[in-house]
């Protein structure tokens, strides 16, 4: 039975934890403003000298989305605790497949990702020995057909999918993520590796996670709920995210039947 938190707080279950994985988007703000009470809440879990990582499925190194973070007014000391999916991808990358040719999938806006091995990729998918995917070329594209006839005669080809995310919300317009052109690559037949939640690796890159009583916290059952689910973490859900109607309309015992994930706590929002 999943328990409400609405009334008593994050404080209410602080101290059963030692580490906290907190998503940004969707949590700490809603992609344009940040959410007042999940700031004040990270400032409460500093005092309490709490561990937490802000765990973000973003296509992007750190410190770009560090910059991003500054410019919407997050005080440094909370924004030292961002760790993304894409310095994690960078990590891989760097450490396997630097020297090989890639094709990018995704907004010339990611391109920091790889400019310390830009000169490896190929403008012709044919010629790239993997495709690197970080999202759409455009934000508001919806339909996914284009990359599909992209994809058809390339699915020998390795793709690494930088964010794992299906949709996200940036203020009221639901945007695809990168996850959603990978689920394409994969029906294909394709092979798809990818970082990020809920898989591991972005977990135990980002922070000394050993031994330690954890909680998660996001708003996505697909990947915050269910890789806290995958490596035995307790969870709390955010109803007022991603899966808002949904909730509002099934509950979240049934909504999260639906996505096979299990939520210890939900809250409306993140708040102390």
């Amino acid at each position: 039975m999943t328990k409400n938190l609405d009334k008593d707080g994050l404080s209410s279950i602080v101290d059963n934890y030692q580490l906290f994985y907190i998503d940004l988007w969707g949590v700490i703000h809603d992609g344009i403003s940040l959410h007042k009470k999940a700031i004040l809440a990270l400032k409460e879990l500093t005092k309490k000298k709490k561990e937490y990582v802000l765990l973000t499925n973003a296509p992007r190194p750190n410190d770009t989305v560090k910059i991003f973070l500054e410019k919407m007014g997050m005080d440094k000391e909370i924004i030292n605790h961002v760790f993304t999916s894409g310095e994690a991808s960078l990590n891989y990358l760097k450490k396997n497949l630097k020297d090989k040719k890639f094709f990018h999938v995704g907004p010339p806006r990611d391109f920091d990702l790889f400019q310390d091995f830009r000169e490896n990729k190929s403008e012709i998918i044919q010629n790239s020995e993997y495709i690197l995917c970080t999202g759409l070329y455009d934000d508001q594209d919806k339909d996914l057909n284009f990359y599909k006839d992209l994809f058809e005669k390339n699915i020998n080809k390795k793709m690494i999918c930088t964010n794992p995310d299906l949709i996200v919300d940036r203020g009221e317009t639901r945007e695809l993520c990168a996850g959603s052109i990978a689920m394409v690559f994969e029906k294909l037949g394709g092979e798809v590796i990818y970082f990020g939640k809920p898989y591991p690796e972005v977990y135990n890159q980002s922070i000394e996670n050993k031994n330690k009583k954890i909680l998660s916290i996001g708003d996505n059952l697909n990947t915050d709920i269910k890789g806290a689910n995958l490596l035995n973490y307790d969870s709390l859900i955010i109803s007022n995210g991603i899966h808002k109607n949904e909730i509002e309309k099934k509950g979240i015992e049934q909504t999260s039947k639906s996505y096979e994930a299990i939520c210890n706590y939900i809250q409306s929002e993140l708040k102390w």
